[in-house]
């Protein structure tokens, strides 16, 4: 690493904790399932984000793409599920709360 590079990389990690953190407290809060896939978002645009500057300061940019790129493919596909699985839901309870899904009995 070399220090033009760590210069860039302590604020973005900042920057990325912070996101971290958005993501994680939204998933913790809220009672709302669409609520809860924009905090999985937040999580996993984070987690990309770290993994790009992470290649970019280690030189291993090539490495860090390929990475990324297949996260995004994975993400579009959880996300695309879970959204199945809460439209089935809301189509159920005829509400998008956490709570009410509890009650559900498989």
């Amino acid at each position: 690493m070399t220090t033009e590079s760590l210069a860039l990389f302590w604020p973005f990690c900042i920057f990325i904790i912070m996101l971290f953190i958005m993501g994680f407290y939204c998933l913790l809060v809220t009672n709302n399932l669409i609520r809860v896939l924009i905090g999985l978002e937040l999580l996993i645009k984070a987690a990309t984000l770290l993994i790009v500057v992470a290649g970019y300061a280690c030189n291993h940019i090539a490495l860090a793409q390929a990475l990324t790129i297949t996260l995004i493919v994975i993400e579009v596909v959880v996300i695309t599920v879970a959204m199945g699985v809460v439209l089935g839901l809301r189509s159920h309870n005829k509400s998008l709360d956490v709570r009410k899904a509890r009650n559900l009995k498989g």
